[in-house]
């Protein structure tokens, strides 16, 4: 009765060659950024998107309550927020 599993190769004679297997993605990543600029638009500005992303996150940490500000002071210990300003959420 033969093995059901067959025998694995023992010496490189009983290796299969690996095939050469290449592909080149430069063109369709050069095509996907040109077409995510499209997409942005001409009037797309990083540097403002920047700046309404920190007012968003010094809007966010506003007007916290003392817990809020508590866990908040804790978060910013552990490293798990960024330090704003002074240390403490924006009034």
């Amino acid at each position: 009765m033969p093995p059901h599993h067959p025998t694995p190769p023992t010496g490189p004679e009983d290796t299969p060659a690996l095939a050469d297997f290449t592909v080149d993605l430069t063109a369709q990543e050069v095509l996907r950024r040109a077409q995510v600029m499209d997409a942005l638009g001409p009037d797309w500005d990083p540097i403002e998107v920047l700046r309404g992303e920190e007012a968003a996150y010094d809007l966010l940490y506003s007007g916290l309550d003392a817990e809020q500000q508590r866990v908040y002071d804790a978060l910013v210990a552990a490293g798990v927020l960024a330090r704003r300003g002074d240390g403490h959420a924006a009034a």
